[in-house]
């Protein structure tokens, strides 16, 4: 074809360059111009569908296929991986959870979500359940684990080897991770063991190490990996039901059931190890570098059967990732370095970035990401896996219908957080105008920057609460509602009071100092730390900028319904930063009023929590603008910001409350 593109047919080739000199490496690829023909070059197949991906997004956004510039991609970590909490033998059994069963058993839905997957450059869908396997195999030796007659068996068979087949075509891989001593519920109620499953009680202190438990564990391990080839591997969590147990029993145990079934199975498979849990007899998760350093040990051991590497999977700040970029805790609390010191040969760490934290408001920030990137780009690291507990991206039960409704799952209606985080753990250097664009194609040419920008100033605000006011657990903080749901027993929602916020401690150490250690050290924060009311002034100059790009936007031209969902959410987040900030305020000047018997300090104080009601009733406002409200969650009773303004509320009476002098 002519050379200056003037036919309206392109000329381009898709090839794949796999042990040639000057290869992109694998999963990378490179685009160059030849002789009036476009070349794509895969590292390796993987490569080139990324390759052939981002021609034809080029082309769709109004580049000439014949004006794409020549570059090269590597794949920034080759473990890029989703979090999926299936609905079967739920992690946590409640009706937010439960909802989804429907969907999740649709393959139009895993189809829609494994394209998106493949279009953000994932390339690792993980599957968790307590205990899956009576769900694709009836067990040979132990036939009564089964609840399903040969029908209902044969329907769940389609599923699984749907997914399965349909991941494998998209070049991403598929693991099962499941917890540990848990069988089918038929199963323990037949041989009187294991009952926690009948109702999949996920905490313990009672477990046991029982043989039939180990045969029927170790033999559906091997049975699953014979029936699903396109099944990559499994995983393994050593926590939850294992109270009671050592460490090396539940090494042991893992040992002769998991590993023992991989071994026997015939052809091998991949592994991810979570990592560190519980370095004593608990349940909730403990540390120390010698458990640690034996865990590493069991993991060196492996041979037969086991592809490599093994992935050592921790969780980045606990069950809220979405506080700092740089490490401060993981389950359990402070890691050591024997992981990584020496340096590994057989495995590779991966950080899951847990999100207990925003599940209504949509988040989009690609800084973040970059940091957190730029911090772990070390040779042991493999990547990162990002997803919910709490949460499944399947039934989008928060949006209310309307026109503003073009999306069907949830999943979509949170597109720009997967495709930030996809598309920069495959290419850190993947610029802003790339998110730009794909925002300006959804909701108009022009939009793009400032919706951008938009985006990134709002999605600071839940980060700077989470690294401000410490999680651990997953129902220890939830950012977006202001509170958790801490009581284990019944599970009711706690609103952070202005009591509360004053004393509790700060995550991340480094930056943020917490206000009752402020107002102690008389005012000063400490070098490079930013002190409460730095923050709060640098809330609301983030606040501010946002909604003055969502007024820009909307003078612009007369946003579609779907853009106004969106402007919503970055208007929300601006009112939540705005609550924030005055919280923040209020909570300085009450501490310091009660530490001086200072009544002026306690009219400021008041005055602050006064102005945060009116931030916090505009929130509540925007909540239900286009979602129903209140939402089925995890605590004991749905969430709605409005359901919790009696306790914003009585913030001012806790303030109004006579001094006492000292």
């Amino acid at each position: 074809m002519p050379p200056d593109g003037s036919s309206a047919r392109p000329d381009i080739v898709v090839l794949t360059s796999a042990g040639v000199a000057m290869t992109p490496g694998p999963e990378g690829f490179r685009l160059a111009t030849r002789g009036g023909r476009l070349a794509i070059t895969g590292g390796d197949e993987r490569g080139a569908m990324y390759g052939v991906l981002d021609v034809a997004e080029q082309i769709r956004m109004g580049t000439p296929w014949n004006k794409i510039k020549e570059r090269t991609v590597k794949a920034q970590f080759p473990f890029r991986a989703i979090k999926f909490n299936l609905p079967w033998a739920a992690y946590r059994t409640s009706p937010a959870i439960e909802q989804h069963d429907a969907t999740c058993r649709d393959l139009k839905f895993w189809e829609a979500f494994l394209d998106m997957m493949a279009e953000n450059r994932f390339n690792v869908l993980t599957l968790w359940s307590l205990h899956p396997f009576h769900y694709m195999i009836r067990s040979n030796s132990f036939p009564e684990a089964s609840p399903f007659t040969t029908a209902e068996l044969a329907e769940w068979q389609i599923l699984w080897r749907g997914i399965f087949a349909m991941a494998k075509e998209r070049g991403i891989e598929t693991y099962l991770i499941n917890w540990n001593i848990f069988v089918s519920p038929e199963f323990a109620r037949a041989h009187n063991v294991a009952r926690w499953s009948e109702n999949w009680r996920h905490i313990g202190s009672d477990a046991e190490n029982n043989e039939i438990v180990v045969r029927y564990t170790r033999e559906v391990v091997t049975q699953v990996l014979d029936e699903y080839p396109d099944l990559t591997g499994l995983g393994i969590t050593l926590g939850e039901q294992m109270g009671g147990m050592a460490p090396d029993q539940r090494r042991a145990w893992l040992d002769r059931t998991v590993f023992a079934g991989i071994a026997d199975a015939k052809r091998p498979a991949k592994f991810i190890y979570r990592a560190p849990l519980s370095a004593d007899l608990k349940s909730g998760g403990t540390t120390s570098e010698e458990n640690d350093r034996r865990t590493r040990a069991q993991i060196e051991s492996l041979t037969k059967n086991i592809a490599g590497p093994v992935y050592v999977e921790f969780k980045h700040n606990w069950s809220h990732a979405y506080s700092s970029p740089e490490l401060f805790i993981v389950h359990g609390g402070k890691l050591s370095d024997a992981y990584w010191n020496p340096a590994p040969t057989r495995h590779k760490v991966v950080w899951t970035m847990r999100n207990e934290d925003m599940y209504v408001l949509r988040w989009g920030q690609p800084d973040f990401v970059r940091a957190f990137v730029k911090n772990q780009s070390k040779d042991y690291v493999g990547g990162a896996i990002i997803g919910s507990e709490c949460y499944i991206p399947a039934l989008d039960y928060i949006t209310a219908p309307g026109p503003h409704k073009n999306w069907r799952f949830a999943f979509e209606r949170q597109w720009l957080f997967y495709a930030v985080w996809g598309r920069l753990l495959y290419d850190a250097a993947t610029p802003d105008s790339v998110f730009a664009s794909l925002l300006a194609e959804r909701f108009g040419v022009g939009l793009g920057d400032d919706l951008l920008q938009a985006w990134k100033l709002a999605s600071q605000m839940p980060l700077h609460f989470a690294s401000f006011h410490k999680g651990t657990w997953d129902g220890s903080l939830y950012t977006e509602g202001f509170s958790s749901w801490i009581d284990k027993d019944d599970g009711a929602r706690t609103f952070f009071d202005i009591d509360s916020f004053i004393k509790h401690p700060v995550l991340d150490t480094k930056r943020y100092i917490n206000i009752a250690d402020f107002v102690n050290a008389g005012g000063v924060a400490g070098p490079g730390k930013l002190s409460p009311l730095a923050l709060a002034a640098q809330l609301d100059r983030d606040a501010s900028e946002a909604s003055k790009r969502v007024a820009v936007i909307r003078a612009r031209k007369t946003p579609s319904p779907t853009l106004e969902c969106e402007l919503t959410d970055i208007e929300a987040w601006a009112a939540y930063g705005s609550y924030f900030a005055e919280k923040l305020r209020a909570g300085v000047a009450l501490a310091t009023a009660r530490a001086k018997n200072d009544a002026k300090q306690q009219a400021v104080a008041i005055a602050a929590l006064e102005r945060a009601l009116v931030h916090w009733k505009r929130l509540a406002e925007l909540g239900v603008k286009f979602n129903k409200m209140p939402v089925l969650s995890n605590s004991k009773e749905p969430f709605s910001w409005a359901s919790l303004m009696p306790a914003v509320q009585t913030d001012i009476e806790i303030a109004q409350k006579a001094l006492v002098k000292r």
